[in-house]
């Protein structure tokens, strides 16, 4: 239930044709570190439905909405120097990254956003920290918390570096299948009609998932990438020719989460493979796209014969030359 508005939210468990989605929250919710979750479609398609849906799973269930017109300080804190003037200690006032600790950030529309805020809240997302400094006084403080950026495509890109931080991407298209158009449509309908009797019909489901959850986050450390699993990623990463060596970091970090999820002993290369979209998805770059263009060598024009023209063609022959006598200027003659 969100805490914000005592009203109940949509189950997680009970979102349809999500699949790509709800693991990639899943997988940012069992190791923030990841560095969140871009989700890319256009509207309506139950993305900030989702990112609710998974703080109810988590501890603390926050939920943090960070605006469009929101100001650095309101994304960092403040500190006020006049207390650290007079009582020699360090007033610090929340902003909205200590809010969502332990929760979930949610950004809509992340590609307007300024891009140092945005910079800024992906160093945050990966390190767990947040320093606020002014004048030479500084504070830090905790800040994980399980980032969910949204954009619509249509209204603007994010640039490639900042693409880059984001730890997996999903991107959601527009459902065309009729049957799991009616499933979605039911299931909000009966949301819509009843939500505490909906809810109540998937609380058993919603309580598995997040027992998962908190298994695997103790799960996580004890699990190891071996030699193969290393070379799968080598392999993927430079198939798709991305920069750097972030993509091959996170593809390991998102296995393992993903074993650690589904309890597995190991981290096999089957897990690599299940997260590699999700990673590479904003990262890939077109091999293609570096090479010079492919150009068709130039056809000699063809003659048209008489059976493929109109009626009447006749075939050019060659005509003789005559040989013109200058004329001089009547001027010239009576000079």
């Amino acid at each position: 239930m969100n805490e914000s508005t005592n009203y109940p939210v949509f189950p997680f468990t009970a979102l349809v044709g999500q699949e790509a989605l709800q693991q990639a929250l899943l997988l940012a919710a069992v190791d923030p570190a990841l560095g969140g979750v871009l989700v890319s479609g256009p509207r309506g398609t139950a993305k900030s439905t989702a990112a609710r849906a998974l703080a109810e799973l988590l501890p603390e269930g926050c939920f943090v909405t960070l605006p469009l017109g929101a100001s650095e300080e309101q994304l960092i804190g403040t500190l006020d120097l006049q207390d650290a003037l007079r009582d020699s200690k360090v007033s610090f006032s929340p902003g909205l990254l200590a809010k969502a600790h332990l929760g979930v950030l949610y950004v809509d529309e992340v590609n307007l956003l300024p891009n140092p805020l945005v910079d800024q809240l992906l160093d945050v997302a990966a390190s767990g920290v947040n320093i606020v400094e002014r004048d030479g006084i500084s504070h830090r403080h905790e800040a994980r918390f399980v980032l969910i950026g949204t954009m619509n495509p249509e209204e603007g890109e994010l640039r490639p570096q900042l693409l880059d931080r984001f730890g997996l991407a999903v991107e959601i298209s527009n459902c065309f299948e009729a049957n799991v158009r009616q499933r979605i449509v039911k299931a909000r309908l009966a949301f819509d009609t009843d939500a505490l009797a909906f809810c109540m019909q998937h609380a058993t489901q919603q309580h598995a998932l997040e027992q998962r959850i908190h298994a695997a986050r103790t799960l996580l450390r004890t699990l190891d990438f071996d030699d193969a699993v290393h070379a799968r990623v080598s392999e993927l990463c430079i198939a798709a020719h991305v920069d750097g060596l972030r993509a091959d970091l996170v593809m390991l970090r998102a296995a393992r989460a993903l074993a650690a999820l589904e309890a597995a002993s190991r981290i096999d290369v089957s897990h690599v493979e299940r997260v590699a979209d999700a990673v590479l998805l904003h990262r890939r770059r077109e091999h293609e796209a570096s090479a010079p263009p492919h150009r068709e060598p130039e056809k000699e024009p063809q003659k048209a014969s008489p059976n493929e023209s109109d009626w009447g063609y006749l075939p050019p022959e060659p005509t003789g030359t005559v040989k013109v006598k200058q004329v001089r200027p009547l001027a010239a003659k009576k000079a």
